[in-house]
């Protein structure tokens, strides 16, 4: 399988599904809540159209789960097969803020091979397919993550989904020798983990696999490790398509 090509014939999909994300949302979005308590919004559901569509005229023969459909969500059994969050980050993408992202990442034998984030209200496109090849598209060029990073000298930032730090989350700050965190909610978290602006991210057991697999992609070919707390991999295609414990750690700290 042809992961570069696979990967980068879905990049002008993803820039199109983010016009069109900011779109909606500037005509005035429909929102409701689900079942979950969650919110969604048309912009949701139609991002989620427009890139299943591409996705599946690429790779037809890839099952596809997205958040935003009930379509194999209930097959234990898959190895391979694409997590899609159409819109992470709903609440902002709602309040016309700025750091939702749309995702999609690849499993194969259930772990994550290739990953594409847009965040359009950034301007910030990300995407991976192998070891040492993950990018950032920086004034029409490809930047390659894991060639420009460095190693970090100073003090050690991490991000947090809460201002409120757990004192198991704490206990790992201080081994880490974390000084420093700021809030953020969406999959961008991965990207600028990836690219060196932050140095990590831990959360305990929390949202779902099509939230972070993109992003866990991105941020281990450019270099980053991606673990539970104990220092496992995380693997995909658990039954209930829950995440395990999770910390992030940039290249710039390895």
């Amino acid at each position: 399988m042809d992961l570069k090509k696979i990967v980068k014939d879905l990049i002008e999909s993803f820039l199109i599904a983010g016009d069109l994300a900011i779109e909606l949302r500037a005509k005035g979005l429909i929102k409701e809540i689900k079942s979950d308590n969650t919110p969604v919004s048309n912009g949701d559901i139609e991002v989620n159209e427009l890139i299943t569509k591409e996705i599946s005229k690429i790779t037809p023969e890839i099952p596809i789960i997205s958040e935003e459909s009930l379509e194999n969500k209930d097959k234990s059994d898959l190895k391979n097969f694409w997590l899609i969050d159409p819109i992470d980050g709903t609440h902002d993408y709602i309040n016309n803020l700025e750091e939702f992202t749309i995702n999609a990442g690849l499993i194969m034998d259930n772990k994550p091979v290739a990953g594409l984030i847009n965040a359009p209200a950034k301007k910030r496109m990300f995407y991976s397919y192998g070891e040492n090849n993950a990018y950032e598209i920086k004034n029409g060029k490809e930047l390659n993550l894991s060639e420009s990073i460095t190693k970090n000298t100073g003090q050690i930032k991490f991000i947090s989904y809460s201002n409120k730090i757990k004192p198991e989350i704490q206990k790992i700050y201080n081994d880490l020798g974390v000084e420093e965190n700021i809030k953020m909610k969406s999959s961008l978290k991965f990207c600028v983990v990836a690219t060196g602006e932050y140095d990590g991210y831990v959360a305990e057991p929390r949202a779902y696999e099509w939230d972070i697999a993109a992003g866990h992609a991105i941020l281990s070919h450019a270099g980053g490790e991606v673990t539970d707390f104990s220092g496992n991999e995380i693997l995909y295609g658990k039954p209930d398509l829950k995440n395990t414990s999770l910390i992030l750690k940039s290249k710039t700290i390895l």
